[in-house]
């Protein structure tokens, strides 16, 4: 029978666990949750607050529907296999994953770069688990399980983006419908110099009339005609803001298994209420610190329309979504990025230098994550025998 202070240090363990998980959690949401709702903001179909809105309640959705279909990837992403069953029951490995995920993901979130988070959960798994056991770590199960799908995702995701996007046009064109841009016109106040008697030059403020015509910084583009007897605007808009959702959901029920794996080892809380307290922090972090990732994703990657922005988040939500049905852990970010990549080259509107900025963040985030935990891990182990 345990004494009092052994339940103590085991409620204490529990209750880090918890609030570990948590900080996993709002991490996630502050880089992510944006994700599948960037070409709603970047394509001026919505402003920011009603696109992280939107993302928040289905991701939401998407986190507590985890519970029910997205058992496999609870296996993967609590150390089964990777490393030895007795190093992932034990608090301290759980704790230095935890906080060293955390620690690389909201890092990237406050510096403005969208990283994997699954990208930064392995590469705490690693490192803690090399801290701990060395060359006990199975690199086989690694390759096969997480690097193949995280390698080949954003491939994936680039090809279908450029091929989804030209079959809409297609589709655009053969119904007839055309885009159409607005004209936005104004008065300006314009001093004027005017000539004096003496030589003298005198100023004059006078109003002009100003025209912008095909700018994207001020004019938005439409789309004029219909299709099935519904203005091609509007279905456009509606189509759009559903496949944003589909996004956030896919990425809810894709990322939430992989941080409520972290509290199996606690034991103390039910898995239902872990699913409800993951999703309940990845809201809160996307609703407190998502800004400065939306501004990247929005902006910097492509330029975009409606039509093209809607392409860009079909493709991410169909690859997502099949990814969560078959327990393949690929990262949201990496597919989201690809296909708005994808759509962009075939449009020609990629920016490349920002793009090669956000791959080298992916390239980083592996070893960072590896490095916290595994400085965490070895914090850990040397306060718990003091």
């Amino acid at each position: 029978m345990l004494r009092r202070w052994e339940w103590r240090m085991l409620l204490m363990l529990a209750l880090l666990i918890f609030l570990s998980a948590c900080f996993v959690a709002y991490a996630n949401g502050a880089n992510d949750n944006f994700k599948g709702v960037a070409s709603l903001y970047g394509s001026r179909t919505c402003n920011y607050r009603a696109a992280i809105g939107w993302a928040t309640i289905t991701t939401f959705a998407g986190s507590l529907t985890a519970m029910f279909v997205a058992q496999a990837l609870l296996k993967k992403f609590s150390g089964a296999g990777l490393a030895p069953a007795a190093l992932t029951a034990s608090p301290q490995f759980v704790l230095a994953v935890a906080f060293g995920a955390g620690a690389t993901v909201i890092l990237a979130a406050l510096l403005g770069f969208p990283i994997s988070t699954t990208h930064g959960l392995m590469g705490a798994l690693v490192g803690a688990g090399l801290v701990a056991v060395g060359n006990e770590v199975n690199f086989g199960v690694l390759g096969k399980g997480f690097v193949a799908p995280l390698l080949f995702s954003p491939l994936l995701a680039m090809a279908l983006g450029a091929v989804i996007y030209p079959v809409f046009r297609f589709a655009r064109l053969r119904f007839g419908v055309t885009k159409e841009m607005c004209v936005c016109a104004g008065v300006e106040q314009q001093i004027i110099p005017i000539p004096q008697p003496n030589g003298m030059f005198a100023a004059q403020t006078l109003p002009t009339i100003s025209v912008a015509v095909d700018n994207p910084a001020v004019c938005a583009q439409r789309y004029a005609g219909r299709v099935l007897g519904v203005n091609a605007g509007r279905l456009l808009d509606t189509l759009h803001f559903l496949s944003g959702g589909a996004v956030s959901f896919a990425r809810g029920l894709n990322d939430t298994p992989k941080m409520v794996a972290l509290l199996l080892v606690a034991g103390a809380l039910d898995i239902r209420w872990g699913f409800a307290a993951v999703a309940g922090a990845i809201a809160v972090g996307g609703l407190l610190n998502a800004k400065k990732v939306a501004e990247t994703m929005s902006h910097k990657i492509t330029g975009m329309n409606p039509g093209q922005g809607f392409a860009a988040n079909l493709s991410t939500a169909l690859l997502v979504t099949t990814a969560s049905f078959n327990g393949l852990p690929v990262s949201t970010t990496h597919v989201s990025v690809g296909s708005l990549l994808g759509m962009g080259v075939v449009t020609r509107q990629a920016k490349w230098r920002a793009v090669i900025g956000i791959v080298t963040s992916w390239v980083i985030t592996l070893p960072c994550g590896a490095l916290f935990a595994g400085a965490i891990y070895i914090l850990l182990r040397h306060a718990t025998k003091l």
